[in-house]
């Protein structure tokens, strides 16, 4: 018997403000070619059953595209006829019950079984039994949701746990309405032939067990995400022992350098001959004063990658008691300015406040090299 499982494929997601040829986001667009990978290597694999476990939109009311995307790539998924169950992760969970949770689209798709109202759902064929636990807006309701899986679990058929949260502190995204799966009742997992996570974007087998495992995100959601292990899950439950094989798939490539600031220009033009075409380049220059940082504009560090898809400078400061406001507001206001969004607006309403701040924060910089 076996299993594709994957998650969080945040399809929608966008950022960079970056538009390609066709006159979408770049960044939305790697994310739906990394999805048609994963569907071209289902199409391959031919597995007998297919799992997602959480975040399929980056957003509870995704963009037009995006949904037009998902049906048109469920379509042939479900023309496959095998049986494809999905839950609801945190972010395309509405906060409210006013609103229809986007899963819902796929509620007459003959082969396509949704978990997505808040509730333990469980699906059960000739052979297996999935225990679906979709995203919980109240976490209070997760002791009672479990006992309920527990009281479900046949020995008679392979049972599949399928959960959207983290299994400790560890596995935690820092998101708004995340919740940790309680650690008393992790015995469960002893009773379950996989148990398959959604929520951490990294591939990773969880504490000791040997049949928990987060399939981990089939993108970045952040810069900050230097993994390059993205891709899916296919395992094996027809024999004694578990097989889990972890798929790769290619995406953008995301490299980072960190330079002393006495050796910036030495190291950027050693950089510069670098393949580093459509790439995501992150330069932290380190070990910097004040002053010197003034002269170094991000317009003539990012001219040495001329090739590459897009340009992150993080500057690192000596610390030193003599700094002052003036130097602090002239060589960081906008990363004072993100922390402070960060801090005061709600994670929806943050990505586009940042996107909007970034330009504005650019055309400035632009402006003064330009008159330099």
């Amino acid at each position: 018997m076996k299993i594709v499982h994957f998650s969080d494929t945040h399809l929608g997601f966008s950022d960079l403000d970056i538009i390609n040829d066709e006159g979408i986001n770049q960044r939305e667009a790697d994310f739906y070619k990394a999805f048609d990978d994963i569907i071209d290597e289902i199409i391959n694999l031919n597995p007998d059953y297919i799992i997602h476990t959480g975040d399929l939109f980056h957003r509870s009311s995704p963009s037009n595209r995006a949904i037009s995307y998902a049906l048109k790539k469920f379509t042939i998924l479900n023309d496959l006829n095998i049986p494809i169950i999905l839950i609801a992760g945190n972010h395309s969970t509405p906060r409210t019950n006013y609103s229809l949770p986007i899963l819902s689209i796929f509620d007459n798709f003959k082969n396509v079984y949704c978990a997505y109202s808040s509730k333990y759902e469980m699906f059960e064929f000739d052979n297996i039994i999935f225990h679906a636990l979709p995203h919980l807006n109240d976490e209070n309701k997760i002791y009672e949701e479990l006992e309920k899986i527990e009281k479900n679990i046949n020995k008679n058929k392979k049972n599949i746990m399928m959960l959207h949260c983290s299994v400790g502190a560890s596995y935690l995204m820092s998101e708004f309405g995340e919740f940790v799966y309680p650690h008393d009742k992790e015995y469960l997992f002893d009773k379950m032939d996989y148990v398959a996570l959604g929520h951490w974007h990294g591939f990773s087998s969880v504490k000791s067990y040997e049949n928990v495992f987060y399939s981990g995100s089939s993108e970045r959601t952040s810069l900050n995400d230097k993994r390059s292990n993205k891709g899916f899950i296919y395992f094996d439950l027809s024999k004694d022992d578990l097989i889990v094989d972890f798929k790769q798939i290619k995406i953008r490539d995301f490299v980072s350098y960190e330079i002393d600031a006495n050796e910036l220009f030495i190291k950027l033009e050693e950089l510069s001959y670098l393949n580093l075409k459509d790439s995501i380049v992150q330069i932290t220059i380190k070990n910097l004063n004040a002053l010197d940082s003034i002269n170094i504009s991000n317009k003539q560090i990012k001219s040495y990658f001329s090739s590459s898809l897009y340009v992150v400078v993080k500057r690192e400061f000596i610390s030193t008691n003599s700094t002052t406001i003036e130097d602090i507001q002239a060589v960081s206001l906008k990363e004072y300015f993100t922390d402070f969004l960060k801090d005061n607006s709600l994670e929806d309403e943050f990505s586009r406040l940042k996107l909007k701040s970034d330009e504005l924060f650019d055309k400035y910089e632009d402006n003064i090299d330009d008159t330099i």
